[in-house]
This record gives C-alpha cells, structure tokens and sequence, in this order.
C-alpha cells in the first residue's frame, strides 16, 4: 500500500497540475498586442558610431596645407620652409615629373581598383618593374601600391612561424608588423650593436648544437635599415653582410631612405658600402621619399621576387599603383640616371644641416652627417613621455606660426616593440638654400627658448 502523500507534496502536485492547465489553456490563447515601429523606435537607444572624443584630443588640431608641398610649404595660410615632408630630391616640384604623371592620367585614368593578379596590371607596372631591376642591377623587381606594405608583406611572404628572425631593436613600424605577421620567434639586438647581434647568434649557435635535427629545419633571417627611420643613423652593414655569412642568415634590408640618397647612382647603402648585391637577399625600398610618388618595390633575383607575386599579401590582395603614380616614378629614375649630381648636392645639404644642429642651446642632435632625416631630442630628458612630447609638440606649433615647418616624430606608443624617446623628426631638401636654412635654424632656436621658458 502507497504511503499517504503528504500536504507540501500535495500542494506541489496542485500547483504544477495548474501551470500545465494555464499554459495549456490561457496561454495559447492569449495574443499579444502587436507593437507599433513607432514604439520600438522610441524604446532602442542605437550605440555611437564613433565615442565622444574630447575637445582637446590630439586628432582634432589639425594644420590645413593648402597647395604644393615642396622646400616652402603654406600652412593654415602661412607659407613655411618645409623640413617636414620626405621630399629628400625636390621632386616633387619637378615640372617634367608633374607633366608626364598628367599625360598618363589622361591615358589611363586615376586607376584599375584591382589587384596586380586579377585586371590590376597595365603596361606602365611592367615598365616600372623593369626600371627598377636594371637600376638597381638585379634581376627582377616587384611593385607595390603602398609603401608601408612593402617590407611588411616581404617578411611574411618568407619567415613563418617556427622560424628565427634576428633584428635591429629601432626598426620602423612596418618592418615590426611584419615581424608580427611572420609569427617566428623575434630576437632584438641593441640598436647598431653588432657584439650584441653576435652574441645572439652564438647563443642560438649553442642551441642547435644540442638539436641538430630542429636545427637543420630552421630558418633564419636578418632583418636592418640602411637608414633607421626613428634615429637617422645607418646601419654598418659591412659588419651585417660579414655574420650573414657567418651564421648562415638571409639578410633582407629596407632601403627606403637610403634609395636616391647614398651611393654614386643614388642606388642606397650597398652601392656606398661597396658591398657585393649578392651578399643581401632582398632589398626593399619606398617610392615616398626620394622619388616623391607613392608605393614601394622589393628587388633580388628572380627565384626571390617571384615568390611575392603569390606570397606577398599587399601585392596579392592591394589595389595596383595608380598608372600616373607609377609613370612619376618612371620619370624620377630619369632623373636619377640622367643627373647624379642630385645625391651629391642631397649629401653636401645633409652635412651642412648636421653642422648647424649641433650649435642648437636645448636640442641633443641625432642622425648620420649623411641622413636626411635627423631627430631633435630635449637636452633635458623629462621622466614623463606624454609631457615631453607635448613641449615638442608646442615647439611644432609655434615654429609654423613663425614660419617653419616641423613635425613631432609621431609614434603608435602602447604598439611599438621599443617605443622611442619624443624628438622632432627634421628632413633635409636638396633645393634649400643656406639662407633658407639658417632661417629655419633661427626660428627653431627662438621658438624652443621662448616655449622652454614658459614651461619653467
């Protein structure tokens, strides 16, 4: 016989029995009211698009530039000497240059919006290529539309993940995207340090010692400026070429400032090193500085540049380079070939600058005599980043209110790998007088003295 339930069992027995009921009876046959758009309208309360962003955020004070930007600059309607832009040669005031990149515009139109592998290649990406590899005597160049993808895509399109990859510590961002993008292990040596490069390398010399079998499968790369972008100094790269060999390394150098600037023929840091081209895999340079268009090219043996053309992810999947803005570069190695006098007038303002920084009274000068970018560092370090990069940036300002056109090295600070110390980055132009020049020097050394006082 069943025991005799008892009352809390019962009442629980009563209560599910009369939700089984509600839900079989009164919920089926209730509606909803339907609700109007206009009701569901004015209960959603849609997220911004873009946060609010304070009224004093950096990306707010914004210079308007208003026509060319060649040695004089006008800025907010002030006309500046420019020792901002990368316009190392001046061409980008060249008539000739301007004139044919017009005549291609008009033939071509602005551009394929495709990429090089699909309907993205006309016949002046062709020309260029073939250029650019007779000009720099290898065999075979790549174009890129852009010139930071450049190096960035040509580390990945060859280190892999598994594989080593030994760098200078100062590396531009991106070469460290790239670095990123290879997913290998990263070794970073002081920066020009080549005892430390060694001691890195015998390490790992060590290390395969003990798995000779891991070892033989594993790549190793070594990757340099010619000309550091975030110091202006150059790279030894005699010292370099010698532990490539070595330690049985692939040596990939980023030429872009170098490229119009060292060497007799302005071919960059292997012609003025004198340094056999075979010793460097792949050379890699930006068409942005010294010949004054846009995109970048990677040059080396045709097994070498082949493999980009179905590796290298912004050749592969990256618009192609506008035809007027390869064409430009078509006419800029004209220039080179035809007059080399360039590079050596570029070289002798290079010097001259040198000179003339280091009588500045608050500035620590930095930079190769032969650099045409040179940072200005604070005499007086401050312990903290973001105050020391606002005085330069106020010294920024009021140079362009006097007159002069110079720019804060700007740098993505929580990103970099090594973030630099603030500096004002200074780029030298070929067409600068010595006047121009010591004018721009005159109001640098005001406007820092005037801005430094005011901040005690």
């Amino acid at each position: 016989m069943d025991p005799i339930s008892s009352p809390f069992e019962l009442t629980l027995e009563a209560l599910l029995a009369l939700g089984v009921i509600w839900i079989v009876f009164y919920k089926r046959t209730t509606k909803k009211m339907p609700i109007s758009d206009e009701e569901i309208l004015s209960r959603w309360t849609p997220e911004p698009l873009v946060a609010e962003v304070p009224q004093d955020h950096p990306a707010l004070k914004t210079k308007v530039v208003d026509g060319p930007v060649g040695k004089l600059v006008i800025v907010d309607g002030k006309e500046c000497i420019n020792m901002a832009t990368h316009n190392y040669l001046g061409l980008a005031e060249d008539e000739d240059i301007k004139q044919a990149a017009i005549k291609s515009l008009r033939k071509y139109g602005v551009g394929s919006c495709g990429p090089r592998g699909f309907y993205g290649t006309v016949d002046v990406h062709l020309e260029l290529e073939e250029r650019l590899a007779k000009f720099m005597n290898v065999e075979e160049a790549v174009v890129y539309s852009y010139a930071f993808s450049t190096i960035a895509s040509a580390i990945a399109a060859y280190a892999k993940r598994g594989d080593l990859i030994f760098v200078d510590e100062c590396v531009n961002f991106s070469i460290q995207k790239g670095l990123d993008a290879s997913r290998s292990r990263i070794f970073y040596y002081k920066h020009n340090d080549m005892d430390d490069l060694e001691r890195l390398l015998q390490k790992q010399h060590i290390e395969d010692k003990r798995n000779p079998a891991k070892a033989k499968k594993t790549r190793r790369f070594l990757v340099a400026e010619a000309i550091y972008m975030n110091t202006g100094e150059v790279c030894p790269l005699p010292r370099l070429v010698e532990l490539r060999a070595r330690y049985k390394l692939r040596l990939f150098l980023d030429e872009s400032i170098s490229f119009g600037v060292l060497g007799d023929s302005g071919r960059g840091l292997i012609e003025h090193c004198n340094v056999d081209k075979t010793e460097v895999d792949l050379v890699s340079a930006g068409l942005e500085w010294s010949a004054a268009t846009i995109g970048g090219f990677c040059a080396g043996s045709s097994f070498i540049v082949e493999h980009q053309r179905l590796s290298g992810l912004g050749y592969c999947f990256s618009a192609s380079l506008p035809p007027l803005l390869a064409q430009a570069a078509i006419s800029a190695l004209d220039r080179f070939e035809s007059n080399p006098r360039i590079f050596v007038e570029l070289r002798e303002r290079c010097r001259l600058v040198s000179e003339k920084l280091s009588h500045l009274k608050h500035f620590q000068p930095r930079g190769d005599p032969l650099s045409p970018v040179k940072h200005l560092y604070l005499k007086h370090k401050h312990e903290c980043w973001a105050h020391e990069k606002m005085l330069l940036d106020e010294i920024s300002t009021e140079c362009i209110d006097n007159g002069l056109a110079v720019i804060t090295a700007e740098y993505l600070e929580a990103m970099e790998k090594n973030c630099p110390r603030p500096s004002i980055r200074l780029t030298v132009n070929r067409l600068l007088t010595e006047k121009e020049m010591d004018d721009a020097f005159r109001i640098l050394e005001h406007v820092s003295e005037k801005v430094l006082a005011s901040a005690g």
